[in-house]
């Protein structure tokens, strides 16, 4: 049998990955392809833990985080293209929509 530390240092690695990814892409693609990898790595700390105590509240939370994610990835990817449709780049740093 697998010790949990190993399926939390599994969790805090892929989220550390996903910081990492967010903190120092420019594309916007790649940003939600990171905080996508962040949601994974809290979804297997909360199997991980639901396992641990013999409890089902870690796989429904993480049925919820599912639902959270795919939300915000298809109003992500549809503001990610309407935004691409405008100013023809996908690099955050050349996107000033709020700015006048």
């Amino acid at each position: 049998m697998v010790p949990l530390s190993h399926y939390l240092m599994f969790g805090a690695v892929l989220f550390f990955i996903g910081v990492i990814g967010v903190l120092t892409r420019r594309n916007a693609v790649i940003i939600l392809m990171s905080i996508e990898l962040m949601l994974n790595a809290v979804n297997i700390t909360l199997i991980s833990f639901g396992h641990f105590l013999h409890n089902v509240t870690g796989q429904i939370f993480a049925i919820f985080v599912i639902a959270v994610a795919a939300g915000e990835a298809a109003v992500g990817l549809a503001i990610i293209i309407e935004v691409f449709r405008g100013r023809k780049t996908l690099y955050v740093d050349e996107i000033n929509i709020m700015r006048w």
